[in-house]
């Protein structure tokens, strides 16, 4: 039997988890979540008895003391991350100790800040004539970055870049995209994206690090770069009326 969810909670709109994952939540007998990025109303409709803890005053060694606990006693357990557990979620070490103790787990994914920003922002990152690609990604600080993955490598493909994890560090991060983007390629930074008190501020790579210092955003916030934010578009071909798929035909 699977005693273990890992769940993405989504970018911090309650409404936007998953309904597996709310599931999930509600029929746990123990919650352990990212309480310093998770909403509270996220698990609010827990049942009465659940027993629920902060992973953000907890380290490795007691999460999954928790989680052995709960298994030895036949407790499910709803294990709450921010977004996409996927993404930057930290996920990877505490499954391989579940692996090492035989419990079994799954994963149920969520909705990443980088979709809800763009979400946020009424855009799409992959637009025909300026990018089919997305970069995701982050800058160097105290967690180290591969050589390969540097933002002056990723930067030189000029597509669309997501950056997480880096808004404290814009003025440096500002410099390296400037290797290769142009000056005034459009900028957006998303504080607490689907949050009640989200913040959006819009520039350009030349004017995007005072944008932010004037508004005071300085963490939980996503930075998208890329001609995709601009005012230029070439339709896509799939509504296109001159072009036949497997479901139409074109019009003469």
């Amino acid at each position: 039997m699977i005693y273990v969810q890992f769940i993405g909670a989504g970018p911090g709109d309650p409404e936007l988890i998953t309904v597996k994952g709310q599931k999930a939540i509600d029929n746990a007998d123990v919650i352990i979540y990212a309480g310093s990025l998770v909403p509270h109303a996220v698990i609010a409709t827990r049942k009465a008895d659940t027993e629920v803890y902060n992973s953000a005053s907890m380290d490795l060694t007691e999460i999954i003391d928790v989680i052995t606990n709960a298994v030895a006693n036949k407790k499910t357990v709803a294990r709450v991350h921010t977004g996409d557990p996927s993404i930057y979620g930290s996920i990877r070490e505490q499954i391989e100790e579940l692996d090492k103790l035989n419990i079994q787990y799954e994963v149920i994914p969520g909705v990443s800040s980088f979709v809800a920003s763009a979400a946020a922002l009424k855009s799409e990152f992959t637009v025909p004539g300026i990018s089919q690609t997305v970069i995701c990604t982050r800058m160097e600080g105290r967690t180290p970055v591969p050589e390969l993955e540097s933002i002056e490598l990723l930067a030189s493909h000029k597509t669309s870049m997501c950056i997480f994890l880096t808004v404290h560090m814009i003025d440096k991060l500002v410099d390296k995209l400037l290797t290769h983007y142009s000056p005034d390629t459009p900028v957006a930074v998303v504080q607490r994206a689907s949050w009640p008190d989200q913040k959006i501020v819009k520039g350009t790579l030349t004017n995007i690090a005072q944008l932010v210092t004037n508004n005071n955003i300085n963490k939980t916030a996503m930075i998208l770069v890329g001609n995709f934010l601009g005012s230029y578009y070439e339709n896509s071909l799939l509504y296109a009326s001159n072009f036949t798929h497997e479901y139409r035909n074109a019009k003469e």
